[in-house]
């Protein structure tokens, strides 16, 4: 993984703005996109459980910016073609696969660097859980969406947030040291930080840089 870009970011976050397909909580679909462009993502994967969303669309729009490949995995033919329906002219910029998610992600994909699995699947803690261990080297980030569907979701570790965005995301950031850090090969740590805003009830999420050894008490 390159070097963070606030540029590719933010681009990325206000084309996912401008794509008009808004799901119940348009703001997961603008974080995910946000979050692969600014990690300068090459190949992004997503699992779904069902049809393709909004969340592929959001890595469509961070592919735009970084020049990478979007790989969407799905059960069957069925959900293909929903798929293509629900993502109109943007289905041209995803390429489409068929099968299990696991088998896929740890066989053809296992260089992705960014991976986005819906953790309504079938033994979703399984193929998170493998996929945290087959990154370690490469490094990559990790994010499983509708976790709040699944009460018994785990946390992964240390290096896993869950951030109430959406159905909820659990953010896992493998450096390609595979040490904690900011996800840009720096050497620093880094963490999301939610506020609510007591007035209009709306999340924002930051996100804190900080060197190594040194912690940020709330």
């Amino acid at each position: 993984m390159g070097y963070w870009s606030a540029e590719n970011a933010t681009k990325a976050y206000l084309k996912t703005l401008r794509m008009g397909q808004k799901a119940n909580e348009p703001d997961e679909a603008e974080f995910i996109s946000a979050l692969a462009a600014g990690n300068n993502a090459q190949l992004m994967v997503v699992a779904c459980a069902n049809a393709a969303t909004t969340t592929t669309v959001a890595l469509v729009a961070a592919a735009h910016q970084t020049g990478g490949r979007v790989v969407c995995i799905l059960p069957g033919h069925q959900e293909l073609q929903l798929s293509k329906k629900i993502l109109g002219c943007d289905a041209c910029h995803v390429e489409f696969v068929i099968g299990e998610a696991r088998s896929l992600l740890l066989s053809h994909y296992s260089e992705a660097d960014f991976v986005l699995i819906d953790c309504n699947l079938e033994n979703h803690d399984g193929i998170l859980g493998a996929v945290r261990a087959g990154r370690k080297r490469n490094g990559a980030v990790i994010v499983g969406y509708n976790a709040f569907s699944k009460r018994s979701w785990r946390s992964g570790g240390s290096k896993t947030q869950l951030l109430p965005i959406g159905g909820g995301l659990l953010v896992t950031r493998i450096a390609t040291d595979a040490k904690i850090a900011d996800g840009c090969g720096c050497g620093k740590r880094s963490h999301w930080v939610v506020k609510v805003d007591k007035c209009t009830g709306e999340e924002h999420v930051f996100r804190v840089r900080f060197p190594q050894g040194k912690q940020i008490e709330a």
